[in-house]
């Protein structure tokens, strides 16, 4: 075979031997399996009767993931949800599942949650400086960026877990306006973390307006406009059907 032997023809053929290898990978992990689990997700929703709930297998980058977000459930109760959830997750090749709404991944029956000392670390940084914003909005002011780096410092040995964040405002205003105001703060502190490394799919930002004051503060104080963090699970998230969301 003296056509092996030409090193231009070798080249070549490597050439397309890692082509046709990228399609077939392409074919395996991108678009078109994303595709198939969107199908799949969408009948074992309306077979627990879960509608209007949709199962979304891309990323807010609009790239493929195997992690579906849930949306549309707002309303429903939730045995619903969890019934969703489970049947979501029981899809193979599904990984985690989280819903729009912040829920939270149930904990796994065989694996026991601990507290990790990175919880900690982020309150003891906000006991006494809090990440501010422009009046009014839900932009970071400049001074607070030194807090955020802080805060995505002590949250990186947390990397692996579940990590809430939480906005909250004082009472002043309408409360549908407030809870609008947290949440986008919460997603703006959210976006700041992962230019900073931390990865999205752990975050979970959910705004609740007004409703958690702080003890001891009336509920009109601008102390309680605030971003708490909580570990809502410790223990990293595996692309197993077993990572259902727990209740709201």
């Amino acid at each position: 075979m003296q056509i092996l032997h030409n090193p231009r023809i070798a080249v070549a053929l490597g050439a397309l031997a890692i082509l046709l290898l990228a399609v077939m990978a392409g074919e395996i992990t991108g678009p078109p399996i994303a595709g198939r689990l969107e199908a799949r997700a969408a009948q074992a929703i309306a077979e627990v009767g879960g509608a209007p709930v949709e199962a979304h297998f891309h990323t807010g980058n609009d790239m493929p993931t195997r992690h579906p977000l849930l949306t549309g459930g707002e309303g429903l109760n939730e045995a619903v949800r969890n019934r969703v959830a489970k049947a979501v997750a029981a899809i193979p090749g599904v990984g985690g599942v989280r819903w729009s709404d912040g829920s939270a991944l149930a904990k796994s029956a065989d694996e026991p949650v601990h507290p990790l000392h990175c919880q900690e670390d982020v309150e003891a940084l906000l006991r006494t400086r809090s990440i501010r914003f422009e009046e009014g909005s839900a932009r970071i002011d400049a001074p607070s960026g030194e807090l955020v780096d802080e805060v995505a410092a002590a949250l990186r040995p947390c990397l692996g877990s579940i990590i809430a964040i939480t906005g909250h405002t004082n009472s002043s205003g309408p409360e549908p306006g407030n809870i609008e105001l947290s949440r986008q703060r919460a997603e703006a502190v959210r976006d700041a973390l992962v230019r900073r490394g931390i990865p999205a799919d752990g975050l979970r930002p959910r705004g609740v307006g007004s409703r958690f004051p702080v003890s001891g503060l009336e509920p009109a104080d601008p102390a309680n406009r605030r971003i708490e963090f909580s570990v809502i699970a410790t223990v990293p998230v595996r692309p197993t059907p077993v990572d259902t969301p727990g209740p709201r």
